[in-house]
């Protein structure tokens, strides 16, 4: 497993990357509301990616489980959709739903990504805490992660904290580094395995993780739904998303897909 080392230059750029990627989720979440289409969100990411002079990373990704590109900007998932959702002028959202948003952009070479979920409405109260149990994961990602430290360490946690709610971590989708392509070594899983124990990843300054616990209000377990990319937690439930692409720095970690003012 060959994990880059980012320079303070690199870093930049993909903070840039990763600014523009905060720039679309902080505004797709001013406009999800109850009527509007996953398709009006895709478009907006479109414009925004564009006039930035990005790139959409998940637009024309492969699967050879599908039968056709991933076609738009972003994935929404919606409820017991897990991630890969696709954007559709017929998927409307209504009052209770929760809408998972990923977005990832290419600018000048380098990559940001990142993921938020939102509730459309008043939500189920159950559903509020899976919500914000899923935010709190990615917090202790991001507030334990330094040099010296083992993922595992960090997972054990993020798992632990999750599971102490009651909810499951999906076990099949985990986070990533991320850098000149999308998804680089290493995997980061948001649980402990004894793959994980047996290669450990040693944080050292200078790695750019993308961390992104996936959170089910039920089991962990997942399926594929038949057009080959959407993933739906196998009992039905709704499940929460989130991630930041993060650097580690000399002492801890500094967040490079904040929204606008630092907006997380």
């Amino acid at each position: 497993m060959a994990v880059a080392i980012r320079t303070a230059r690199e870093i930049e750029k993909i903070r840039a990357a990763g600014q523009v990627v905060g720039r679309v989720l902080h505004k797709l979440r001013e406009i999800a509301a109850a009527g509007v289409t996953t398709a009006d969100l895709a478009d907006l990411s479109d414009r925004i990616i564009a006039e930035a002079g990005g790139t959409a990373l998940f637009k024309g990704v492969r699967n050879p489980a599908a039968r056709f590109d991933f076609p738009a900007s972003i994935c929404a998932s919606i409820n017991e959709e897990v991630v890969h959702g696709i954007p559709s002028g017929r998927r409307m959202l209504t009052d209770g739903d929760i809408l998972s948003i990923d977005c990832g952009v290419k600018l000048n070479g380098y990559c940001g990504d990142a993921a938020i979920t939102l509730p459309i409405g008043r939500v189920d109260p159950e559903v509020e805490r899976l919500l914000r149990i899923t935010r709190q994961l990615l917090d202790i990602a991001v507030r334990e992660s330094r040099p010296g430290r083992y993922w595992s360490e960090i997972a054990g946690r993020m798992q632990e904290h999750a599971e102490q709610a009651g909810f499951g971590v999906v076990r099949d989708y985990v986070g990533h580094g991320i850098g000149r392509q999308m998804h680089e070594d290493p995997k980061l899983p948001n649980f402990v395995s004894r793959e994980l124990l047996g290669n450990d990843l040693l944080l050292r300054k200078g790695m750019v993780l993308a961390v992104e616990p996936m959170v089910n209000l039920g089991t962990w377990k997942v399926k594929v739904s038949g057009d080959g990319w959407t993933v739906l937690t196998a009992d039905g439930l709704p499940s929460a998303h989130e991630e930041h692409t993060i650097a580690v720095t000399d002492d801890g970690t500094e967040i490079l897909t904040a929204g606008p003012d630092g907006a997380e």
